[in-house]
């Protein structure tokens, strides 16, 4: 059978940034590298509404393990050679990796995969996980700022908290420190934590994790978080499948985590099929395409990989940015 070719993104002279591959090509990859994970590890990990198996992790996840394993590999001889250029005796800090995408795309459950995937390997026994929903605002502070319609908006978190959260990760730090979140109350869990302590690699998962750099009030850009990261990812897919993925995860949630007498959106589990889809449609058009359109999309082209779905959820193509 012929092999299929990549598919190269040309600018206008011809050449281009990116190598991209369809899904048989990037599949290849993996070589007869065995697969890590079971079916049900696979199903323990995956989001609601998000249909991976076994073959989506065996040909788009187990490449990319593959390939990020090498990159920490490269950044750690590199940290060799530095260090003894230097006359310096440090270790390595974390190799941070960004996932960033819409609501209901599917990077939790990427961002979950690669954690246990890089976990079996070798060099890198030791992820660890934060999603960037620990640093939003608390629900008094938002509501006090007129803010609750943009949770998941760039203003609604606290962005200098999460910057240095990350830039203590990457100086290296014993243990760091970031609040933890419940989807369940859809609010900041007071005194609770998630505590970092120096692992191999480190996987920040969120909406707008790829934002540039902001100007400060003398009008000087300031640091960003994608300064920090090693290797970034983007879970990309056509806004009208995300839309009705996320429409039909809103149905699902009704019989389950609406239903907790705890859960915030107690008040949408009696909704009809009617109220629901229309509830959904309201919610998505008021507040996640426009954070989709106006902050998250436009951040892709900064991602180190790019990973496109097809309507069916699955990875379809992968755009890598050449070194």
């Amino acid at each position: 059978m012929a092999r299929r070719q990549r598919a190269p993104l040309f600018n206008g002279h011809g050449v281009t940034p990116f190598v991209e591959m369809d899904r048989p090509v990037w599949a290849e990859l993996a070589e007869s590298t065995p697969l890590p994970l079971t079916a049900a590890e696979i199903e323990r990990l995956r989001s609601f509404g998000d249909p991976i198996d076994l073959d989506e992790v065996q040909q788009i996840y187990l490449p990319l393990s593959r390939l990020l394993t090498m990159y920490v590999g490269g950044v750690d001889a590199l940290h060799q050679v530095t260090t003894t250029f230097l006359k310096e005796r440090t270790e390595r800090t974390p190799f941070v990796i960004g996932v960033a995408g819409s609501v209901a795309v599917g990077k939790s459950t990427t961002s979950r995969v690669l954690q246990e995937m890089l976990a079996r390997w070798p060099d890198t026994p030791r992820v660890e996980l934060v999603t960037t929903d620990g640093f939003l605002y608390p629900n008094a502070v938002l509501e006090q700022r007129d803010l609750m319609h943009r949770k998941g908006f760039p203003e609604s978190y606290d962005r200098r908290a999460l910057l240095r959260f990350v830039v203590e990760v990457k100086s290296g730090a014993p243990e760091v420190r970031a609040p933890r979140y419940s989807h369940l109350t859809y609010d900041i869990l007071p005194g609770e934590e998630v505590v970092v302590r120096r692992p191999d690699v480190l996987i920040v998962e969120g909406l707008n994790v790829l934002q540039p750099a902001s100007l400060d009030d003398t009008g000087r850009s300031v640091l960003a978080l994608p300064d920090f990261f090693d290797f970034s990812i983007y879970v990309d897919a056509n806004p009208v499948d995300v839309r009705r993925w996320y429409i039909e995860r809103f149905l699902r949630l009704r019989s389950t985590a609406f239903a907790n007498p705890d859960s915030y959106f107690r008040r949408y589990a009696d909704l009809t099929d009617d109220e629901a889809i229309q509830t959904a449609n309201r919610i998505w058009s008021t507040i996640n395409e426009p954070n989709l359109v106006q902050n998250i999309q436009p951040t892709r082209g900064r991602a180190t990989l790019v990973m496109t779905k097809g309507a069916d959820h699955s990875v379809s193509r992968i755009r890598l940015r050449k070194l």
